[in-house]
């Protein structure tokens, strides 16, 4: 058999090295819960809800080259769906929560996403940021529906059938629902990767590079597009059953276009050029908007300074800086064993 060239067997060692990372990572945050302290436990839940939404925002973003500022509207929809479904329907089995915030996800990603997708750069974003406010408002205003400001509580749900409600509120997020949310996480990376990796994310490249000639190449583009924008919108409403069900509340904040502007943060912090760029942003954003609360009172002004800084001084985010920083270890390496 041939030897291997020299690019194949790059891309080999970096595979290995991804793979490597990932199980690291999965161990440490699995050993997590017997050496941290409760408080930090319970940050860590959100960052797993928000790694979920990042996987889909970036299919859209990073993949597709399609930026959307009203993103939140899906996991607006998947809160609530929890919440009606926990509080009105009284449903307690997270699985079937999490079936029906990404059937509602889905109904309602269809339509606004075959009117948003004909549009791209700043009429997609803009289109997107539209239809969340409408939501916003919808949830602000109908208040015998939603519960206007105050929004919807979300009861207690069980975990594959079990019923956990002997333990208390921190016991439970700190012990199974971290779990669960961390397998949630897994398995939406390992689905996502694929996706990316198939025919479908190869079509979504090549209209994101060029859309009239993967026109031309028979790529239809604006139906990939609406695949897409659906499969990031189911991603959202996951996220946003996790963030209720950690809360207890689904809250119409979560639609507002601020909390849209959050995620494009996340995702450009850890940025969006690596497929994992968006989880490291969840987890920087998180931690960094902790500690930057307890330091000074103006957070969202230093936020702001250091996401000029990241564009302007590190623009393919801190997953980018990680990999040229590997990238000139392993060089230096070379070179040493070479002489």
């Amino acid at each position: 058999m041939p030897a291997p060239s020299t690019t194949e067997a790059a891309r080999r060692n970096r595979n290995l090295c991804a793979i490597g990372g990932g199980v690291l990572l999965v161990a440490v945050l699995a050993l997590l819960p017997g050496v941290a302290s409760p408080y930090t436990l319970t940050m860590i839940l959100p960052v797993f809800a928000y790694a979920i939404a990042l996987l889909g925002l970036n299919l859209l973003f990073g993949t597709s080259g399609l930026l959307s500022f009203g993103h939140a509207l899906f996991l607006a929809i998947g809160a609530y769906a929890a919440a009606v479904m926990t509080g009105h329907w009284g449903v307690k089995s997270l699985e079937l929560v999490l079936l029906g915030g990404i059937a509602a996800a889905v109904v309602v990603a269809i339509p606004v996403g075959f009117l948003s997708v004909r549009y791209t750069r700043i009429f997609f974003g803009m289109l997107t940021l539209s239809f969340g406010m409408l939501f916003h408002s919808f949830l602000i205003k109908f208040y015998n529906v939603t519960g206007g400001d105050t929004g919807m509580s979300v009861k207690r749900v069980r975990l594959l059938g079990l019923d956990l409600s002997h333990l208390s509120r921190v016991e439970f997020q700190t012990g199974p629902l971290y779990y669960y949310a961390l397998v949630l996480v897994i398995a939406a990376t390992l689905l996502m990767w694929r996706i990316v990796q198939s025919p479908f994310g190869l079509h979504l490249r090549a209209q994101r590079d060029n859309a009239r000639k993967a026109e031309y190449l028979g790529v239809r583009v604006h139906a990939f597009r609406l695949a897409a924008f659906v499969l990031s919108a189911a991603y959202g409403a996951v996220a946003g059953v996790l963030l209720a069900v950690r809360s207890g509340n689904a809250d119409p904040e979560l639609a507002y276009w601020t909390h849209s502007g959050e995620l494009v943060f996340m995702t450009v912090l850890g940025g969006f050029a690596s497929f994992v760029g968006p989880l490291v942003g969840a987890f920087a954003f998180i931690f960094l908007r902790d500690w930057l609360m307890g330091m000074t009172e103006f957070w969202r002004l230093a936020m702001g300074g250091i996401l000029v800084l990241v564009v302007i001084f590190v623009p393919r985010g801190l997953a980018g800086l990680a990999a040229d920083a590997t990238t000139r270890l392993r060089n230096q390496f070379d070179l040493r064993s070479r002489r």
